[in-house]
């Protein structure tokens, strides 16, 4: 059997260090978002002959948008962000174009200098829109987390103090989060990754995951708790993270493999969504056996010290726990 609750020191050390590196990316490299939280307009050109970015950022600062962000995709693309740019105008009694859209005009002069493109994709956002999406963002991760927390609670509310439970899932939940959001800021570096809609989505498919696998260990935990309900927590504990452990790799891998290879083979605008889903599905697997169970036994009794004390998880009754 494996002393999964002993070794707590060495997997909380280890998320430790990586939220750390995490933290440290996002202050100092940043976060890249998308227009759809900092309004403006996006466009992917897929060029038929080679172009450089070089030349391609003095076309668009002569075109008027010095401002404009010019990127790279895995694919030899180009993501261009700019302000918002105007939408075309028509006369309200012909419906005759009486200004053409500026993102058309950008295009045929693009094209005229470079030669045949193709607009693979196009996102207009205004401010206000940006806003109201952040808000619901926002909301919608809030409400997701509270509503598993209490969900969980009740689930286990034949156990002594059930809240024990909902907590440790949320912060497992967080846990992935924070690492997913500092993955994203170190590879951002090199890579172009912003955080749009397709990233939030990733981040609630992440949250379901992730507690769904935390349920399965509690849930162990729970049946062993009311079959030896004398055993010490750590030892019941350290049994269910056992039994539940192959279960937990098995689904964890067979979807990591489904992922990687649409990562590898599909499409570069399914890139930033599977990476997400890469990063959280591999941490929320570590994080129900290696965070989320172990703050189950070391539940804070007497402030910070709860968590501190050196007391062996055998040593640990249930109902003191």
């Amino acid at each position: 059997m494996i002393d999964f609750v002993g070794k707590w020191k060495w997997y909380w050390g280890l998320s430790g260090l990586i939220i750390l590196i995490g933290i440290i990316s996002i202050a100092v490299l940043g976060l890249s978002w998308g227009v759809e939280f900092t309004s403006g307009t996006s466009m992917t050109i897929r060029f038929e002959q080679q172009v450089k970015q070089e030349e391609l950022r003095q076309e668009l600062t002569t075109l008027g948008h010095s401002e404009a962000i010019i990127q790279t995709t895995g694919e030899g693309d180009f993501l261009i962000r700019t302000a918002r740019l105007e939408l075309e105008e028509r006369d309200p009694q012909t419906g005759e174009v009486t200004k053409p859209a500026e993102g058309t005009v950008i295009a045929e002069a693009l094209e005229q200098e470079f030669g045949p493109l193709e607009v693979t994709d196009y996102n207009d956002v205004s401010s206000t829109v940006a806003k109201e999406i952040g808000r619901n963002t926002i909301i919608a991760v809030i409400a997701g987390c509270a509503a598993i927390g209490v969900y969980i609670t009740w689930a286990f509310r034949k156990l002594m103090r059930p809240f024990r439970y909902g907590v440790c899932a949320v912060v497992s939940l967080i846990h992935d989060v924070i690492i997913v959001f500092g993955m994203y800021a170190l590879l951002g570096a090199f890579y172009p990754m912003d955080i749009d809609v397709m990233f939030i989505t990733g981040i609630l498919t992440v949250i379901g995951y992730s507690v769904n696998d935390t349920v399965v260990v509690f849930d162990r935990i729970r049946e062993n708790t009311l079959k030896n309900p004398t055993s010490p927590l750590g030892t019941t504990i350290n049994a269910s993270l056992n039994e539940t452990l192959a279960r937990s790799l098995n689904t964890g891998m067979g979807a990591i493999f489904v992922l990687l290879a649409l990562f590898l083979f599909g499409g570069a605008t399914l890139h930033n969504f599977m990476f997400v889903l890469l990063v959280g599905i591999i941490s929320g697997t570590y994080s129900s056996i290696a965070i989320a169970s172990p703050l189950l036994l070391f539940w804070p009794k007497r402030g910070l010290l709860g968590f501190i004390r050196r007391a062996q998880p055998s040593q640990v009754p249930l109902r003191r726990a």
